[in-house]
């Protein structure tokens, strides 16, 4: 028989990366279960390694210093929940205020509708028990999509810390399988981009802090112009619990617009309120973080935000907290790589004019 050499067939540049894309996409989305808690735990060992290593040198052992920094983390966790639980408390106390204002409120509306626009008082009760009847599936869709989301952060707080302590661990034996994966490049080589990556997490975090700094200002800013008691505790409250997905923010806000209410006997500071949180949520959703962040991890806005957007679609919430640090550390990865110079400059800020000026 003859041997008959067919052709290979090769895909068009653009359309073989699109289908490397988005096969990379369908796995990260439909193994999401798997990769957000154990990116988490990657995170959190590049957080808590220089605090480990440190202690070792100190003669610490490994287990304990581990211990030591794990503890430290669970310990700011706890003070965030605690910081979560003592504005549901505090809204508690007010309730029964609340709760008065609200059903005068309730009436007020009635007679608006009654008197003022010649509705009659069956229909506008009519109209009430239609407009709670339809909420009520909303309102449970809600409380369902809460209690999964509730589950899958239990889950995260207890395995991410178990995950953080295994890496941390068996670091060694880590580093000797990424040396093995990558026999082209040196070990000094592989190192120096596990150093770096560490350091842009580390720059990661600060850009993190320098945005709850800018929003909590903002924030006490906004309820000292609405001359609300205590601006600054409410609005820095409010922007550490911005940590918290969706919950956060509207937690943090319970308590000023509650007292507001209370105080002023008006409902308009409360609107007030809601709208300066509002405003201020997106100019951190969309200015504030993107710039902060991306300076500190040398990453272009634009794709700072679309990484924001892509992690979002990809991974939910986690995926926009997560996405962020992963373009820092592909930028890393660009950098030291002069195949991927292309991507280093697409995902890089403007500093890289110089260098196309210079080639």
């Amino acid at each position: 028989m003859e041997n008959k050499n067919h052709p290979s067939i090769s895909l068009p540049f653009p359309l073989s990366a699109l289908l490397y894309i988005l096969s990379i996409s369908a796995v990260m989305y439909f193994g999401k279960t798997i990769f957000i808690p154990l990116s988490f735990a990657i995170l959190i060992s590049f957080v808590l390694y220089p605090i480990c290593a440190w202690l070792e040198k100190k003669g610490l052992g490994r287990i304990a210093a581990i211990t030591f920094s794990i503890s430290i983390l669970i310990i700011l966790g706890l003070l965030l929940v605690y910081l979560f639980v003592k504005q549901f408390l505090g809204f508690a106390q007010e309730w029964p205020t609340l709760k008065h204002k609200l059903t005068d409120t309730g009436e007020s509306i009635s007679q608006l509708f009654v008197q003022g626009l010649g509705v009659s008082q069956e229909t506008f009760n009519n109209w009430l028990s239609t407009l709670v009847d339809q909420s009520g599936g909303n309102v449970f869709q809600f409380l369902q999509s809460t209690i999964s989301a509730s589950a899958f952060s239990a889950v995260l707080i207890i395995l991410v810390p178990v995950y953080s302590v295994l890496i941390l661990y068996y670091r060694n034996y880590w580093m000797k399988i990424i040396y093995r994966l990558f026999p082209g490049e040196t070990e000094n080589g592989i190192q120096e981009i596990i150093n770096l990556t560490i350091q842009a997490y580390h720059n990661f975090i600060k850009g993190m802090g320098v945005v709850y700094m800018i929003v909590g200002t903002l924030n006490s800013i906004g309820l000292l112009i609405l001359g609300i008691p205590h601006a600054f505790l409410f609005g820095f409250i409010a922007s550490i619990l911005t940590f918290i997905p969706y919950f956060g923010i509207i937690v943090g806000s319970l308590l000023p617009i509650t007292i507001a209410w209370i105080t002023y006997n008006s409902i308009w500071y409360p609107i007030g309120i809601i709208g300066i949180f509002t405003f201020v949520q997106y100019l951190e959703a969309n200015v504030i973080f993107p710039m902060a962040v991306s300076h500190r991890l040398n990453v272009n806005t634009l794709v700072m935000l679309l990484s924001i957007f892509t992690g979002g679609l990809l991974w939910g919430m986690a995926g926009m907290i997560l996405f962020v640090p992963f373009v820092g550390i592909a930028k890393l990865i660009a950098d030291h790589n002069p195949k991927w110079k292309t991507v280093s400059m697409i995902l890089g800020m403007s500093n890289e004019k110089s260098k196309l000026n210079d080639d």
